[in-house]
């Protein structure tokens, strides 16, 4: 699967992804995606994007496809990830944690 997927950034999306690189907390995967998506704007080929933000070329295809079959926001964030469906709903979760960390019953006070 040799597609190349080509990315044409408006100017509103190019100054989100400039001022998301410029400071403030974002993930940082969100801020390689970032940088995949400003690269190919910049004139860089695959082989560029791969050495200078150091990812996979799947990954970086994978975001620029994201891209240009969905929208920014699509290409930024996180897909679900595939798995088994959770076992325990918070409470549970909660309620086995604290069990876990509270002290065992002595054999002075199991009768009380």
């Amino acid at each position: 699967m040799n597609v190349r997927y080509r990315v044409e950034l408006s100017q509103a999306e190019r100054d989100e992804l400039t001022a998301m690189l410029g400071g403030g907390k974002h993930a940082a995967r969100k801020l390689e995606r970032a940088q995949i998506l400003l690269a190919p704007d910049g004139g860089r080929c695959d082989a560029e994007i791969v050495r200078t933000v150091r990812v996979s070329l799947s990954t970086a295809g994978r975001t620029k496809r994201r891209f240009v079959e969905g929208n920014l926001e699509r290409a930024l964030s996180e897909e679900p990830r595939p798995g088994a469906e959770r076992r325990l709903t918070g409470k549970e979760e909660a309620l086995l944690v604290a069990t876990a960390c509270t002290k065992r019953p002595t054999a002075a006070n199991a009768g009380r």
